[in-house]
């Protein structure tokens, strides 16, 4: 749908790239520019025990690295940034996230760009705004945009995310913004300088954790998986064969029909448990009365009678095992990168039909 655009992607580690790789499997031609004195993007050497210590790649590069061309080059010397400014000249987007100050030291500030091509479009993403120069980490974000308070549970503390989700939510909102600025060129032939701070999409990804405290003065705590305004909602139960559900109760008629094929139809009548508002209230009572009747089951035999009726449950996977699913296998991207083979989930998930 993009083939023709062409992207310099001047930003490492994860935000800044995932955004280039939206763009390159859209069939746009990215070319990623890499600081050849350091070894280029720091993250070709976060490898994991296992890894190969002396590939060129890592896993952690290579899940946002599909079908870009890499160019090493020295952003100090001057003709490696005329290399980059006659880049320039023909492209059509910049993805940018240096460090505070380090693009107007090197002339790759939207201002410098803009001299040898006035209708491109400059992408940046930065940590706290344009204002506050102080560095960023995904993990710090996570601490001081409330997500590490409402993640875990009260014996657990707080606990980070998995995954860098502040650098994901930033890259979508830059997507977003690059994609209305591409519009807008398209209309008025005006080039554009778009910015997202980490900062501002975390606190915008907060949504009704956010809300529950700007409405109603109510601070989110650590409680684990579960739904502070619907039970049973993220409990989980052990089964009999040692797996783990979820479950996603959000209906009376479901809860119902759970508790018919648990053989637990007692609880139905159970004054403590009449109406949602009245589980959220008694859910420990209930987690306790619910989980005998999980681990008299199997799980795979519980999760047939489960899918049969629509009832949201769900069994607990590994990766290994999520990525046995031929609907996982469909979103996987191979390439060589450097002789090696790397594999990595598309970004780009939607479906788009006449």
């Amino acid at each position: 749908m993009l083939e023709g655009l062409r992207v310099l992607e001047l930003a490492s580690v994860l935000a800044g790239p995932d955004v280039g790789m939206f763009f390159a499997e859209l069939g746009a031609h990215v070319i990623k520019i890499e600081n050849k004195h350091s070894g280029g993007d720091v993250t070709r050497k976060w490898k994991s025990a296992t890894e190969d210590k002396n590939a060129s790649v890592s896993a952690y590069f290579s899940s946002v690295k599909y079908d870009k061309e890499f160019l090493f080059l020295d952003l100090k010397n001057e003709s490696d940034r005329d290399r980059v400014y006659a880049l320039v000249k023909d492209a059509d987007l910049v993805v940018a996230n240096y460090k505070p100050g380090a693009a107007i030291k090197l002339g790759m500030d939207y201002s410098s760009l803009k001299k040898h091509n006035p209708h491109i479009i400059y992408g940046e993403i930065n940590g706290y705004g344009e204002k506050n120069k102080r560095a960023a980490y995904d993990v710090v974000l996570q601490a001081e945009t409330g997500f590490m308070s409402i993640n875990g549970t009260p014996e657990s503390g707080p606990i980070k995310m998995p995954v860098a989700l502040i650098d994901v939510f930033a890259a979508h909102q830059l997507k977003e913004g690059l994609l209305l600025a591409l519009l807008q060129k398209e209309r008025t032939g005006k080039g554009a300088f778009v910015e997202v701070s980490l900062y501002d999409a975390a606190l915008s990804s907060l949504k009704n954790q956010a809300t529950n405290w700007l409405m109603n003065h109510f601070v989110p705590q650590r409680i684990g998986s579960i739904h502070p305004n619907i039970a049973p909602y993220g409990e989980t139960f052990k089964t009999k064969d040692n797996r783990y559900l979820v479950l996603g109760i959000g209906s009376d008629e479901h809860f119902h029909l759970l508790l018919d094929i648990l053989g637990a139809e007692e609880l139905k009548e159970h004054e403590s448990y009449l109406t949602n508002q009245l589980r959220v209230i008694n859910r420990k009572a209930l987690d306790e009365a619910l989980q005998p009747y999980f681990e008299q089951n199997n799980a795979t035999e519980l999760m047939t009678q489960f899918l049969e009726c629509n009832i949201p449950v769900g069994l607990i996977k590994t990766i290994d095992e999520v990525f046995a699913d031929d609907s996982a296998l469909d979103l996987v991207l191979e390439e060589e990168i450097d002789g090696i083979l790397t594999r990595r989930v598309k970004t780009a998930v939607f479906k788009i039909s006449d």
